[in-house]
């Protein structure tokens, strides 16, 4: 296999973990490049549920090496929790199969503080973030004053910032009533923490150049989606991560030439978590799938929003990101359904659009202008080929490529990995 690139078409969760995992059976190597702990890939086998958050899918394979890039954001204790659940379920992680990049940026315990205050101060306006501290570590990193893992070397020099950020945040926690925290614990936490993680700790950029110069294959695993990105997602309800395509050359140093291949994923139908616009939204819909235990997120375990698939916006994905392909995931989550609709243009004040519009004011004011395909009324979990789906759902893809202008890969019928079925 090439050199591939997994993004995310939607507003995240869209099943990437599970199209990663399927993919990396041909890869090498298997790269992260932004977000942090707040992200979540579920990936299913052989009947276990694996949770991953920081490590790349690709740790679930033997001889994979997995890679913490240098855009990623890292909370070590965090870390450190997922490393000891994943061997406590049978995976192996040593310096062997894990590094983490040195220009990593840490997630402070402040981070979390100052998370929750701007929640609090934007009140009814609030992004609904997962709480874990990303968007401040990633503030804190574009300001400069931020910590990367190497700076963590220097003891002395970290206790003495960190003293002086603390100091700062803990002023500001006083305002909002949050309570403030102890600078030389916030420093023992981090760096105790740390400590177990230093074996894995490499300049990462090395690693990834030096498995493609020597004929490996590298697989890029993106977290959250396309609307999540802070360039190009529903601002400003997004992540603090270039989670496009592009975000995954900067945020592992991958030379942009030698990427061969990026797919998109997506779902056959559309959630999101959190604040903001969603044209598609259906409540009906969103009941039905958590009635049947479906979309209740990864990292939070909060219900998402759920709504009809929207071609609008994974049709501008595929312009975004340069796809070359699809993935479409839990197309057996219409099973059953017996009318579909699909989105297939928006009205904003009485114009036809065909892609999103730039604010968030004028997204909530779209209307979604739908087409209704029938649906198949029956169970495809089962199938394992293309071949053994029904009628119905097969035109239903056909009608998704034509309506995205790409071509459908590779198609999830249920959480297993067998359960991926390859588009010939």
């Amino acid at each position: 296999m090439a050199n591939v690139i997994v993004t995310g078409a939607q507003w995240g969760d869209e099943g990437k973990g599970k199209i990663v995992d399927f993919l990396t059976e041909s890869a090498d190597v298997v790269a992260r490049g932004a977000g942090g702990n707040n992200a979540g890939h579920t990936v299913i086998h052989a009947g276990t549920k694996y949770v991953l958050h920081l490590i790349p899918s690709g740790i679930l394979w033997k001889d994979k090496a997995c890679v913490i890039g240098n855009g990623v954001v890292m909370d070590p204790v965090g870390l450190n929790s997922e490393i000891d659940k994943l061997r406590g379920q049978g995976v192996a992680i040593s310096e062997a199969n894990l590094f983490i990049s040195d220009r990593a940026h840490i997630v402070m315990p402040y981070h979390r503080g100052l998370d929750q205050r701007r929640e609090i101060l934007l009140a009814a306006r609030r992004i609904g973030t997962t709480g874990r501290g990303i968007g401040p570590a990633y503030a804190d990193k574009i300001e400069r004053r931020g910590f990367r893992f190497i700076d963590i070397a220097d003891t002395a020099v970290f206790h003495e910032r960190v003293a002086e950020r603390v100091a700062e945040c803990n002023a500001l926690f006083a305002a909002v009533g949050l309570a403030s925290m102890d600078a030389a614990q916030v420093t023992e936490e981090i760096l105790t923490a740390a400590a177990r993680l230093t074996p894995f700790r490499t300049n990462t950029s090395v690693i990834i150049h030096e498995a493609i110069k020597g004929g490996k294959s590298v697989l890029f695993e993106g977290a959250q989606g396309t609307y999540l990105d802070i360039d190009h997602g529903t601002y400003p309800f997004v992540t603090s991560s270039n989670t496009t395509a592009g975000g995954a050359i900067t945020g592992t140093g991958a030379a942009l030439r030698k990427i061969n291949r990026v797919v998109g994923v997506c779902k056959a139908y559309t959630t999101r978590v959190g604040s903001g616009p969603f044209v598609t939204e259906n409540d009906a819909l969103g009941d039905r799938l958590h009635n049947m235990g479906r979309e209740f997120g990864a990292t939070t375990g909060r219900p998402r929003r759920c709504g009809w698939l929207d071609t609008v916006m994974v049709r501008y994905a595929g312009i975004i990101n340069g796809l070359d392909d699809l993935a479409v995931t839990n197309l057996d989550g219409l099973d059953g359904v017996s009318e579909i609709h699909v989105c297939t243009a928006y009205e904003l004040d009485g114009a036809r659009i065909s892609v999103p519009p730039a604010t968030v004011e004028e997204m909530a004011r779209c209307k979604a202008v739908y087409e209704t395909l029938p649906g198949w009324n029956c169970d495809i979990s089962a199938a394992r080929s293309i071949g053994d789906l029904p009628k119905l759902a097969r035109a239903y893809l056909d009608r998704l490529s034509e309506l995205t202008e790409l071509p459908v890969s590779l198609v999830g019928v249920g959480p297993d990995r067998e359960q991926t079925l390859v588009v010939p």
